[in-house]
């Protein structure tokens, strides 16, 4: 497809979490980009085995493991992201966001896109995330599920009325008519029940033992809290939109405050694309492995433009 003016585009970048990790993610990418090739390198340094191996070529059941699909997706996007960079100099053109946001696990590469953290740090970080949530996963069994077809509203009555038997919470607002329920088992198959009762289109549970973004990763989230209290962080060069708030943060004191809560809430990803509208983005650059978040995005705003490094002469979607 032709890409529009670049100026007179308002760009906001946007990277994927978990579960858009596919065997055979990056290896395009690795193929034709000398910076693209320079962050897989980087990234089997930092954790100790070649995770762009296991991108590449599998085995499907490791990849989609947390504790390896959290660095690998993570390291994917940096790859595009550095690529694409690579590309705009080449072309001479100019692609700058006016704003950053990353969905769940994504929100770590928007903090790199912005400058708060350096690739490897935040590797160390995201690796210590897998780790942790699945930790908190043995230690507290739990399970997400996707609500097709029920608006927020009726979902969260739902879920409070399956709280009687446990804990269940709305994980992910991701777009209208699509959201994410996450909790204990029996609270969440009660949810599920119910959410058909009033009328969703379809209950889909979701293939892990991980109850993410709910009260079951508290250990998780103290964790990581320490971990970050540690780790040197700068002030976003670009403004970043938090999963959290779906508001903009501008500080380092924002971002901790994000990072420490950002396992246990709810990602508000329809709120975040509202936001970067409503600040005047008109095209969201997806970057990073396949395009979950474009067709989310399309459905949350029709009059805006998507578009994935590919359109940019990146050949990141194989």
């Amino acid at each position: 497809m032709d890409v529009k003016n670049d100026l007179a585009q308002r760009i906001a970048w946007v990277f994927p979490g978990q579960g858009s990790q596919y065997v055979g993610m990056g290896q395009r990418v690795y193929e034709v980009s000398d910076a693209a090739r320079r962050i897989f390198h980087q990234a089997d340094d930092v954790l100790g085995y070649r995770i762009s191996s296991l991108c590449f070529n599998g085995p499907a059941d490791e990849l989609e493991d947390t504790v390896n699909a959290q660095p690998a997706i993570f390291t994917v996007s940096i790859a595009y992201l550095e690529a694409l960079r690579e590309r705009s100099r080449d072309l001479g053109k100019s692609i700058a966001p006016v704003y950053v946001a990353g969905h769940s696990l994504g929100e770590f590469t928007a903090l790199v896109a912005a400058g708060v953290l350096d690739f490897r740090d935040a590797l160390v970080l995201v690796r210590e995330r897998g780790r942790l949530m699945k930790q908190s996963g043995e230690e507290r069994p739990g399970g997400m599920a996707a609500i097709i077809g029920l608006d927020r509203e009726p979902l969260e009555q739902v879920c409070e009325e399956a709280g009687e038997v446990g804990i269940v919470v709305l994980a992910n607002d991701n777009c209208p008519g699509q959201s994410v329920i996450s909790g204990e088992i029996a609270a969440l198959e009660r949810a599920m029940q119910l959410a058909e009762e009033r009328g969703a289109r379809r209950t889909v549970r979701l293939g892990i033992s991980i109850a993410s973004h709910s009260p079951l990763m508290e250990r998780a989230a103290q964790q990581l809290n320490d971990l970050v209290a540690r780790m040197p962080l700068r002030d976003p060069e670009v403004p970043i939109v938090a999963n959290m708030t779906g508001q903009i943060m501008t500080t380092v004191d924002d971002v901790r405050n994000e990072i420490s809560q950002h396992v246990l809430m709810p990602v508000q990803w329809s709120s975040s694309v509202k936001e970067m509208v409503n600040g005047g983005v008109t095209t969201f650059l997806e970057v990073g492995p396949g395009q979950v978040l474009s067709g989310l995005i399309r459905r949350i705003r029709r009059d805006v433009q998507t578009l994935s490094a590919r359109d940019y002469g990146v050949y990141g979607q194989e």
